[in-house]
């Protein structure tokens, strides 16, 4: 938060500037994005849609919010995945230190968890840029020519596609119908969800198999699509796991695990002798 600077007295030599529209201070009042905080926002707006008006700095209609915070419920927790893991196994060995447990749950958001997000938000996006022409939404035989050519390429490159497939879900990924399923009810499904929903129809051509289009790709589809900066996508799935993580800490809190996993890793180590690197 930016303190508000009064200005210089007596015509003295103006001090630095640093504009802000998002949190600022005097002795008496704090105003959040233009708006009283106390009065305008205290009470009258969800967290969800403050995090989208933060990122935006503009507020969202319903049916943006709608999506938006079912995308935060779709990623806030997936059970007792790496990131669940360090997050208690951290709590265990510092237990003074949420922010520190919380923090290293959130430092394991990467390419495998949790970046799916932002890796499928800006792989459809970049297919997008590079079309040739605008494309027919109502037009679903284009859409797949498009993400046909689109997978063929990645297949070409020896690279996968972001969003498709799942360690779990090796059928169908129970929120991805769903998150399409709203988009289409609050008139957001856009570009990059009828892309990725075309991805999903074609891919087995290419691949010769058929791979579930996951939740994590198809939640960087709709954060796309509400126009959420793609710089950011990564940052939106860490918001709400940071949300899991909290309640992986709580239940830790209740139902200890940490503990036991540790020392079952500990008990069961095994030495070996080392194996010289190969440059």
């Amino acid at each position: 938060m930016t303190a508000l600077t009064p200005p210089p007295e007596n015509g003295g030599p103006a001090g630095p500037d640093y504009p802000t529209a998002l949190g600022a201070a005097t002795p008496e009042t704090i105003t959040l994005l233009g708006q009283d905080l106390v009065r305008d926002v205290m009470g009258e707006v969800s967290f969800g849609e403050l995090a989208f008006w933060l990122a935006t700095q503009r507020r969202p209609d319903s049916g943006e919010i709608r999506v938006f915070e079912a995308v935060l419920a779709a990623l806030a927790d997936h059970g007792f995945t790496p990131t669940a893991l360090t997050a208690r196994l951290t709590f265990l060995s510092a237990p003074d230190s949420v922010q520190g447990a919380l923090a290293a749950g959130l430092l394991g958001g990467g390419s495998r968890f949790l970046g799916v997000t932002e890796d499928c938000g800006h792989f459809l996006h970049g297919v997008l840029a590079e079309a040739d022409e605008p494309k027919n939404w109502d037009d679903e035989a284009s859409w797949d020519a498009l993400a046909l050519d689109a997978v063929r390429r990645q297949r070409a490159a020896g690279r996968l596609v972001p969003g498709l497939g799942h360690p779990v879900h090796k059928r169908v990924d129970p929120r991805t119908p769903r998150l399409f399923a709203l988009a289409r009810e609050e008139g957001r499904l856009g570009p990059h969800l009828r892309l990725f929903a075309a991805i999903g129809r074609v891919h087995p051509e290419v691949l010769g198999r058929t791979l579930p289009l996951n939740g994590a790709g198809v939640c960087g589809a709709a954060l796309a699509d509400l126009g959420l900066p793609l710089e950011l996508l990564r940052g939106f799935a860490l918001l709400a796991r940071t949300a899991g993580l909290i309640g992986q800490l709580a239940e830790e809190l209740r139902r200890p695990m940490a503990r036991e996993v540790y020392l079952s890793v500990d008990r069961h180590s095994r030495a070996v002798p080392p194996e010289p690197h190969d440059p």
